[in-house]
């Protein structure tokens, strides 16, 4: 593996955990609009980094589509909404190893989040001069290998990686033709990876060495 121009960042379960405030902005709706359902942390935990399309089925299997679909549009407005205050939890190293890294490679943040929660994440976390450009599904109701080229394509990259924590993501970075970084801390599990770290520490060190 070459030595890398760039890397891309999943965010959920890779840069922070922000479960607690997305499940709440699922249940906010679903009082308002008096629909008898809690969704719990263990809920969304194994559902994390699911394309927005495939999770309202998972997680609304009783509605139609066009209701489900809207009901996912006003929970990603609420989440939009809460998450300056409620924000997430960062993990160990990820802020300061950031603002390490930025300074060797072009970052970016690739997730399959609606549109608007990336930037809301990335003023949470003050690394507002460090990123180079993010993209999400939102954007295009696309899928990561797809997006992953896009911002390959948009900044001329020649060397990139994908971080990532899920099998989802080390498909989708197979897909794009791109070696896969796995941590092992976040929300998932995979043996298909060209690197692991087991915290955000190891990885700059790692990086910051090359």
């Amino acid at each position: 593996m070459q030595k890398p121009d760039s890397l891309i960042f999943d965010m959920d379960g890779t840069l922070w955990d922000a479960v607690d405030t997305y499940a709440n902005s699922w249940n906010l709706v679903f009082e308002k609009m008096s629909i008898q359902r809690v969704i719990g942390r263990n809920d969304l935990m194994q559902l994390m980094g699911m394309e927005g399309k495939k999770l309202t089925k998972v997680l609304m299997p009783d509605f139609d589509d066009d209701r489900a679909q809207g009901i996912y549009m006003d929970v990603n407005e609420t989440r939009r909404q809460i998450l300056p205050t409620s924000g997430g939890v960062m993990y160990d190293g990820v802020t300061e190893g950031v603002k390490q890294l930025a300074t060797k490679y072009k970052l970016f943040i690739l997730s399959n989040c609606a549109i608007g929660i990336i930037p809301l994440f990335i003023s949470w976390a003050k690394i507002e001069d460090d990123i180079t450009d993010s993209m999400a599904y939102g954007q295009n109701n696309m899928p990561k290998h797809y997006n992953m080229q896009l911002l390959i394509d948009k900044h001329q990259l020649k060397h990139p990686v994908y971080i990532g924590d899920t099998n989802g993501d080390a498909e989708q970075t197979r897909m794009a033709g791109i070696p896969f970084i796995f941590v092992t801390y976040g929300f998932g599990k995979t043996d298909d990876y060209a690197l692991k770290f087991d915290d955000f520490e190891s990885l700059t060190k790692y990086y910051m060495s090359l």
